[in-house]
């Protein structure tokens, strides 16, 4: 049989921080590059499809951007007026926006050719998006009070809707049914149209019943995947409308202390972000819609946006800066083209398997070759300097070795468990004159106290003492260390003693609140 290896346990230190697992992976967005522009950044969008380019709106141009370099590719810059909504198809191929003159550009992402223009609105237009289950209509919303949906090839509006009395800020295409359109407008109110009989099929408003007498600007709206559930933002406070329920407000919440500009969806969509004009962004967990982490930013934030494939985060400020928050993917996140190269071998075996003439091929013999060198690395493994004592029953070299200042208490601690175990503790400690003796102590008096090791701690120094009691006199170095070790064994023994009365007197406090509570 095999040499065990000793297995150091691991023990969790108490910690100062309040950072759980969903703040720590939201941190791992760290190092913003900051990119900065001449006007506020109204919006930005990243493209459905790889690479992932996305587009960047701010004064009278569209800017596209490469994600892994964050090196300027594209300007188009052909707008008469402030543009707005940069918004790039599900292919990458086209870009269409809107601008303060009511012009709608759709123009070719890499020649920056305008292929159509569509002019209708006589305000500005702050909403132009593709459909993306219907690459050829494109939606706008504009401050004429209209929202229209548009057939790009023939560059003419299917449908315009003219129910709300106030601008349009706001809009989308629904992922699940093309033909639904969700809004939201300065008059208070969102309403979901449907674009084959040209009517509002849903209204909902901020002032029924929600506490608010007045309707309250809608700034964003946001419909889930599933387009059941529709989010809508009116100043500080974030709303959520059952839209199966008939369009019932189900959560009305208040985590910013200033306008809720800009909301968005991670990639799974199982997380919910927003960016306030008071320079935060927060994040929700959807299923409870409780705060799960929060980020500063240097500025108003207008516009956010997060990659597809979950490894960008930007971030519009009205300063004109532009925040581009990057995240390495772990190795267990391979994409799924990785994965068809990781796989290649037992494709090619696949493949061999469909021909007739190789129907039964077995995989080749350098493959196979592969993995018997790959296992036979894995059982070669490397044994550590006090395992190879150990192996060899030097109990006494095995303990010196984890006794340096670079070994971590917990293999330490490890090593000394496993001495008991193996009855060899006694053998490790005999014999020891003061210099051998001292990082023994040394290594008692660091960790009496500590709640992981002390319980171990305080067992071997009653095994030390009742080992070299007769010796204690005759070194001042090791008779200082032990007087050390008693007065810090005696003071943690009293603070034992307050920690226990302490618990009392709150449990009497306690009890005492509850049987007097109604």
């Amino acid at each position: 049989m095999d040499y065990q290896a000793v297995v150091v346990k691991t023990h969790r230190r108490p910690s100062t921080t309040k950072h759980t697992a969903e703040s720590r992976y939201w941190r791992q967005f760290k190092h913003p590059v900051f990119v900065k522009e001449y006007a506020p950044i109204t919006s930005v969008h990243f493209s459905p499809s790889k690479p992932h380019r996305y587009a960047v709106t701010a004064a009278t141009r569209v800017q596209i951007y490469a994600p892994r370099t964050q090196k300027l590719t594209k300007t188009i810059s052909r707008f008469k007026d402030v543009a707005r909504s940069g918004c790039i198809r599900e292919d990458g191929k086209l870009v269409v926006a809107g601008d303060d003159s009511g012009l709608i550009q759709v123009f070719d992402i890499n020649s920056r050719a305008i292929l159509r223009t569509l002019d209708s609105h006589k305000q500005p237009v702050h909403v132009t998006k593709f459909s993306s289950l219907s690459p050829t209509h494109v939606l706008s919303c504009s401050d004429d009070t209209t929202v229209k949906f548009w057939d790009v090839p023939s560059q003419t509006a299917i449908t315009t809707f003219s129910d709300h009395t106030d601008y349009v800020r706001s809009g989308q295409v629904s992922t699940s049914n093309p033909n639904i359109i969700l809004t939201g407008s300065y008059d208070g109110t969102v309403r979901l149209s449907d674009t084959r009989s040209g009517l509002c099929e849903m209204l909902m408003t901020t002032g029924d019943g929600q506490g608010h007498s007045d309707k309250a600007p809608i700034e964003q709206v946001l419909m889930f995947p599933s387009g059941t559930v529709a989010l809508s933002t009116s100043g500080p406070i974030l709303r959520v409308w059952d839209i199966v329920a008939g369009g019932r407000c189900t959560r009305a919440m208040s985590n910013h202390q200033k306008t809720v500009t800009t909301i968005t969806f991670n990639a799974k969509s199982n997380r919910l972000v927003t960016g306030s004009l008071d320079q935060m962004v927060k994040v929700y967990d959807v299923s409870t819609y409780k705060v799960v982490h929060t980020m500063r930013y240097p500025a108003p934030v207008l516009c956010l946006a997060i990659s597809p494939d979950d490894t960008h985060i930007l971030g519009g400020m009205s300063d004109g800066t532009l925040s581009i928050r990057r995240r390495d993917p772990k190795a267990s996140e391979i994409s799924q083209d990785d994965q068809v190269r990781l796989d290649a071998p037992t494709l090619l075996h696949d493949i061999n398997i469909g021909h007739g003439s190789q129907r039964h091929t077995p995989p080749s013999k350098s493959v196979i070759d592969a993995t018997e060198l790959r296992v036979e690395s894995q059982t070669s493994k490397k044994l550590k300097e006090y395992d190879k004592f150990l192996k060899s029953f030097k109990y006494s070299a095995a303990l010196d070795s984890v006794l340096k200042k670079n070994v971590p208490p917990t293999v330490t601690f490890s090593l000394i468990q496993e001495l008991i175990h193996r009855d060899g503790l006694r053998i490790a400690l005999a014999g020891r004159d003061d210099v051998l003796l001292e990082p023994i102590l040394r290594l008692l008096l660091k960790h009496v106290s500590d709640p992981r090791f002390g319980e171990l701690a305080a067992d071997v120094t009653g095994i030390v003492l009742d080992m070299y009691t007769s010796v204690i006199g005759q070194a001042p170095l090791i008779d200082a260390l032990f007087l050390r070790l008693r007065k810090k064994v005696a003071a943690e023994l009293r603070f034992q003693e307050e920690i226990a009365r302490t618990k009392g007197a709150l449990t009497m406090i306690l009890s005492s609140t509850i049987i007097a509570s109604p």
